[in-house]
């Protein structure tokens, strides 16, 4: 614990620090429950993104079996760019997913059977689901980072820095009551002395 001085001034920072710290506790805690919120909302979309993309995925195997061609369908698809917005949670920039683009494919249509098309397709599908998955994990890193900051903070507040400055009060209230009581005491020795030597004379 650090050194006070024990004096009134002091007393009154003290006592301004407590207010500061017991007005912003709420805020960081309000702050907290919304992070964790928004970290279960990712993990139940990220569940529903990867089933939907395991889903997609096993039926575009199951047309590959089917057709039984030998065809690399992903060599046909080319991916140029993950496109982003920036989205905001409780003060913290994040990247939200708005499209995964593709380079224009060029086959030979007469080449290859018409399932080709539609397994091209699914297999876009697929991979868009992936970048979406990529940039929740990416959400879900960045507000996992920022709640480990904000629980640290409110333990900061709770644990230490509110105990730590309440106990800083009435350190000083003790000592300065000390002090008061003390001066009485004096007084009434000093005019005890003053009335006895009075009577004295």
């Amino acid at each position: 614990m650090a050194q006070v001085k024990l004096t009134k001034n002091e007393i009154k920072k003290q006592k301004d620090a407590l207010k500061r710290y017991q007005r912003y506790l709420p805020t960081l805690q309000l702050k907290k429950q919304q992070l964790q919120m928004v970290l279960r909302q990712i993990e139940l979309q990220k569940k529903e993104l990867q089933d939907q993309r395991d889903d997609l995925y096993s039926n575009i195997q199951q047309w590959i079996q089917v057709f039984g061609e030998e065809v690399d369908v992903a060599a046909l698809i080319e991916i140029d760019t993950i496109v982003t917005e920036s989205g905001n949670i409780a003060g913290i920039d994040i990247p939200v997913f708005k499209e995964l683009t593709f380079k224009d494919s060029q086959y030979d249509l007469f080449l290859y059977s018409l399932w080709v098309d539609r397994g091209v397709e699914g297999l876009k599908g697929v991979l868009a689901l992936d970048a979406e998955l990529f940039i929740l994990q990416r959400q879900y890193e960045l507000i996992s980072q920022e709640l480990r900051t904000t629980s640290q903070r409110v333990n900061l507040f709770e644990k230490v820095k509110i105990p730590e400055t309440k106990e800083n009060i009435r350190r000083i209230q003790i000592y300065l009551g000390d002090q008061q009581t003390a001066a009485v005491v004096r007084g009434k020795i000093s005019k005890g002395k003053i009335d006895a030597s009075g009577g004295a004379a």
